[in-house]
């Protein structure tokens, strides 16, 4: 007499259990089969710390927060309330992938400011410029491809180089920014290996993490070289109205009109929008705008239109003054806090703008190891190596002065040498660490030693 047919178990003879039972490798969950790529995808340390760098006992000089204490805010909630019972069918709807064009018009005006004549069609807006930033090394860097970059250079960018599986190569600064001479040399020896690097990414003003700023007579000669060797550059300049002498200086896209230039209201209006962009050339333009709609579809309709009433309707050069004055303030604070107690043989950069001061340690203290004592100790730093993509900079920090308040800086210094004092006096008892721990790397120098 015939047996009923058994019902088929498809997931069961796919399991890890079965498969090794029948001698096959056992197979990754369908959750876990990640694509190749993401193996270079991993935390940043800046962001690592925020959870403990944001408890109000510890006095956090690790994160790039702009101060908003200076915004009207007042006013911004009666614009947010005008903008969506007058334009609310408009402002919460979908919009175009590449910005307003309203917007991308009152853009070019911003960055007139800096020398550059732009068209809004060559203007696409992005979710904060990190996503612009990200999207040119999607539609540029297949794997393994060459990207140059300062040493040290953001964090954010190393990040969308790795996730993209592009090599990092760095190349040195001083006091004066990016060394011409030593970018020529980088070129010149991956030339000699066949590698044309896809471009060189530079923060020319106020430069995060170093806060050094490129020097005007240098950067149509940097232009000239990469033009030499057929590599494109890409400027991200999201400190460049933010100096403290009221001197702006020119992009280089003013210079070169091939130049990708990427700009943010982050740090000038409000960094929460997340309203960024990229000027790219023509040619370029078509293939970012498809990746920016496969990324998010649109920006934000309603926060671009935000910013333009913003824009439109304050003065937002006033804004960018008071913002400006409260950061030179916290810069100076900061640089009597060192001067005061940081122990002999630190070093560190007078930024003229921006956010950030670079430090570099004694000769064997080690920055990363040192961290978890000086949150012990109640403040918080960003540590040098994380802004290197080979594993330098274990003898530099940076310093934010941006979001606390003067006395909060003084304080925090005042907690980090003791934190310092302490790994020096540990070494003169028990000597230098071994030598793997002391490779510096190539750095900004310093210019001011106490």
């Amino acid at each position: 007499m015939p047996q009923p047919a058994t019902p088929p178990e498809p997931f069961r003879t796919t399991a890890p259990a079965a498969a090794a039972a029948a001698g096959a490798p056992a197979a990754a969950r369908p959750t876990e089969r990640f694509a190749a790529r993401t193996a270079g995808m991993t935390a940043s340390e800046i962001r690592a710390l925020f959870a403990v760098a944001s408890r109000p006992e510890v006095v956090s000089l690790a994160g790039g927060m702009p101060n908003l204490a200076a915004l009207p805010l007042d006013a911004l909630a009666v614009e947010v309330a005008d903008l969506v019972a007058r334009d609310g069918q408009v402002a919460l709807q979908y919009g175009s992938a590449q910005g307003v064009p309203a917007l991308r018009e009152q853009i070019c005006e911003v960055m007139a400011l800096e020398g550059i004549r732009a068209d809004p069609d060559d203007v696409v807006v992005t979710v904060g410029s990190q996503m612009a930033l990200d999207l040119v090394t999607r539609i540029f860097c297949d794997p393994g491809d060459v990207v140059l970059a300062e040493g040290p250079s953001y964090v954010g960018a190393l990040g969308s180089f790795a996730a993209y599986q592009a090599r990092v190569v760095h190349v040195a600064m001083d006091e004066h920014g990016l060394v011409p001479d030593l970018l020529r040399d980088a070129l010149r020896t991956l030339a000699a290996e066949g590698t044309t690097p896809k471009f060189l990414y530079t923060i020319p003003n106020f430069h995060n993490p170093a806060g050094v700023t490129l020097a005007v007579e240098r950067r149509a000669e940097i232009l000239d070289i990469c033009a030499a060797y057929g590599v494109g550059v890409v400027e991200d300049n999201p400190y460049g109205l933010l100096g403290f002498s009221g001197r702006t200086y020119p992009a280089l896209r003013s210079m070169d009109r091939d130049v990708v230039y990427l700009g943010s209201f982050s740090k000038t209006f409000a960094s929460g929008l997340r309203v960024g962009w990229a000027l790219v050339p023509p040619a370029v333009r078509d293939r970012l705008v498809l990746a920016a709609e496969s990324a998010t579809l649109c920006p934000p309709a309603f926060t671009q239109m935000l910013v333009m009433r913003y824009l439109a309707g304050h003065d937002w050069r006033s804004q960018i003054k008071t913002f400006t004055e409260a950061y030179r303030d916290r810069r100076d604070a900061m640089l009597r806090a060192l001067e005061t107690h940081l122990p002999e043989g630190c070093t560190w950069n007078v930024p003229d703008g921006g956010f950030y001061v670079w430090v570099t340690v004694p000769e064997g203290v080690d920055t990363k190891a040192m961290l978890p004592r000086a949150v012990t100790a109640r403040v918080a730093y960003a540590s040098g190596t994380g802004f290197y993509a080979d594993g330098f900079g274990s003898r530099q920090l940076r310093l934010s002065y941006c979001y606390p308040t003067p006395e909060r800086i003084t304080e925090g210094v005042r907690r980090l040498a003791r934190v310092l004092e302490a790994e020096l006096d540990v070494m003169r008892t028990f000597g230098s660490p071994s030598r793997q721990s002391l490779r510096g790397g190539p750095q900004a120098p310093s210019p001011h030693t106490p």
